[in-house]
């Protein structure tokens, strides 16, 4: 950052900046040309004709700002682009104005003038002013009287060489210290108990280093990701012209004071030129505060790359014409991308912007190299940025569930479908998931229901749907199988248990629907007359029909042999153009369920 003069560093109070977002994309900017990064120089005041708010097309860079890549490696076969983000390239520097006002009014000021200040997202209008504070002690000093009446001056010189008990008045917290260290003898401490905790200085917080820190931005993070300096302390604006000849202008300090930030299009504007609002507002408030201290100054926000989102950063680094990703699962502490093939020689780009702007939680960033296609559910997932550990922990529901990514299943986006299906459970409820996975429906059931019965055909989804259970406290009411679906069927209602089935969940989107043969005859060794529950049924399908509906209930009347029998159907979600992701909810026909058995059973 260039400075012109020394300047005064005025940090922003702390501000909660939340990631949790999912970092979807705001519509994209308009822009006459698209800039490239070859064409920008290194030390240059961008174009200021673009939208109103913060932009990294707008504001100035400083001249040390190299393009973001770095090195360039050649893959097997083809380029693959390895590239280090210098976080430097991203900071841009913004001339604003801005009000200094006695920090008592600042809120009351921000009310009125709210449609007059910068009002940028994450950035506060209020800016505090390091060292312009005073202690409540020290307002009484500062009288409201003459220049000539200089008591009050000596009294406060009285107290800060240390002389201010003899006219009555208490020393400063300060001093008052200064002075027990100066008596202190052998039975000092014992007095004076926390003056040895209070005289330690403060330990070194662990990064800071001799000298300043990096290139002037340490302690910039999360909560501090914008800077705001006054450059122009000389020469204020003279405010009687505007607040009335009986206002007298004082140029002395009066007390703790603040920045309130205006708009962008009052940069370089002198008082009169103010909108006429601010004028108003102002005059008002100098008319009441006859020594108040307004002063129109000029300062540089300068934002880091701290502030800017995933989005923004990108739209700079990626080539004109590429999409910028706008969205990625969560699976505990793993980012899951599903990239474009035009993505692929920016993946590791992609991937480090974004684990820089979703740390602590985010440690790990993926991408599925290939579409699902083994018994198991299971992704072929490519680490490109982070830790490579694919264990993770996934909270829902309140429940805690343990997983590798590499060897199970998990969609984090059918949290809301997995709770919505829970609230058709009831208490009396026994449930039967076909295909549970690491149990997110069939665990999470169990703490409602009176039994579940769970089974997976992936071994390691079945030893974490154990631990699960464990871990979660509800292994007495779940019985875990390792079973082929349709194995699992014939033999769960086999048994005894069969009679107390009232929900069975199929969430095998792929081929559910071809498992529901095996309910034909299901009950066709058992009498009628024995009060036998016909199970409600859940089965998961996938359909890229004009109507889905119809074609799904078509699929599901085809493979029980049943004509007419009524079916709740629900769109989950759409997975892709034109495919989406249903749910099929229908009480197991009589006439199927006591059918004769045929040959395929």
């Amino acid at each position: 950052m260039l400075h012109a003069r020394p300047t005064m560093l005025t940090k922003f109070l702390p501000l909660s900046h939340s990631l949790t977002a999912p970092f979807l994309s705001p519509p994209r900017l308009l822009f006459p040309k698209p800039l490239s990064l070859s064409l920008l120089p290194a030390a240059a005041t961008l174009d200021q004709s673009f939208s109103y708010g913060p932009s990294l097309h707008k504001g100035h860079r400083s001249s040390h700002n190299r393009p973001p890549h770095l090195r360039e490696e050649q893959g097997e076969g083809e380029t693959e682009h390895d590239y280090s983000v210098d976080r430097d390239f991203f900071t841009r520097a913004y001339d604003i104005a801005a009000l200094r006002v006695p920090s008592d009014h600042c809120f009351d000021l921000e009310s009125r003038l709210r449609g007059h200040l910068l009002n940028w997202p994450r950035i506060r209008n209020i800016a505090r002013v390091p060292g312009d504070e005073m202690e409540d002690g020290f307002k009484k000093l500062l009288s409201d009287g003459d220049d000539e009446d200089e008591s009050s001056l000596v009294s406060l010189d009285r107290r800060i060489v240390g002389k201010g008990e003899g006219d009555g008045e208490l020393l400063s917290p300060v001093l008052y210290r200064d002075k027990l260290a100066r008596t202190f003898d052998s039975r000092g401490f014992v007095r004076f108990r926390n003056l040895a905790r209070i005289s330690r200085p403060k330990k070194k917080k662990r990064g800071e280093r001799e000298g300043g820190g990096r290139r002037g931005r340490e302690g910039v993070g999360k909560s501090k990701f914008c800077v705001v300096e006054v450059v122009e302390e000389e020469g204020e604006e003279d405010m009687s012209g505007l607040l009335g000849e009986e206002f007298r202008v004082r140029r002395k300090w009066r007390g703790s004071t603040r920045l309130l930030l205006l708009d962008e299009r009052c940069a370089g504007k002198r008082m009169e030129e103010l909108p006429e609002a601010i004028k108003v507002v102002l005059n008002e408030n100098g008319r009441e505060e006859t020594i108040s201290t307004f002063e129109l100054v000029r300062c540089k926000l300068t934002l880091f790359y701290e502030y800017w989102q995933m989005n923004e950063i990108l739209e700079v680094l990626l080539p004109e014409g590429v999409i910028v990703p706008s969205a990625f699962e969560t699976v505990g502490h793993i980012a899951h991308l599903n990239l474009r093939d035009e993505h692929f020689p920016y993946k590791k780009l992609i991937a480090k912007v974004v684990l820089d702007k979703t740390k602590p939680k985010i440690q790990t960033v993926v991408n599925k190299i290939d579409a699902i296609h083994n018994d198991f559910r299971t992704m072929q997932l490519e680490v490109l940025a982070g830790n490579r550990s694919l264990v993770t922990t996934v909270v829902e529901n309140g429940l805690r569930f343990h997983l590798d990514l590499a060897t199970v299943y998990w969609n984090s986006r059918l949290a809301t479908e997995r709770q919505r299906l829970l609230n058709c459970f009831i208490r009396d409820d026994v449930v039967c998931d076909v295909f549970a996975g690491v149990g997110p429906i069939a665990i999470s059931a169990a703490r409602k229901v009176k039994h579940v019965y769970a089974n997976d055909l992936n071994p390691h989804a079945v030893e974490y749907l154990e631990r699960n259970c464990v871990h979660n406290k509800l292994e007495r009411k779940l019985d875990v199988f390792n079973m082929d679906g349709r194995r699992f069927i014939d033999a769960v209602f086999a048994s005894r248990k069969s009679q107390s089935i009232t929900q069975v969940v199929m969430n095998l989107p792929n081929d559910a629907a071809e498992y529901l043969d095996v309910f034909r005859g299901i009950f066709s060794t058992k009498p009628k007359d024995r009060g036998i529950t016909l199970p409600k049924i859940h089965v998961y399908g996938f359909s890229k029909c004009d109507d889905p509906e119809f074609d799904f209930h078509e699929r599901i009347r085809i493979a029980l042999s049943e004509v007419a029998f009524e079916v709740e159907m629900h769109r989950v979600r759409l997975v892709a153009p034109g495919k989406w992701m249903l749910c099929a909810s229908f009480i197991l026909p009589e006439s199927v369920a006591f059918a004769k058995a045929t040959s395929n059973m």
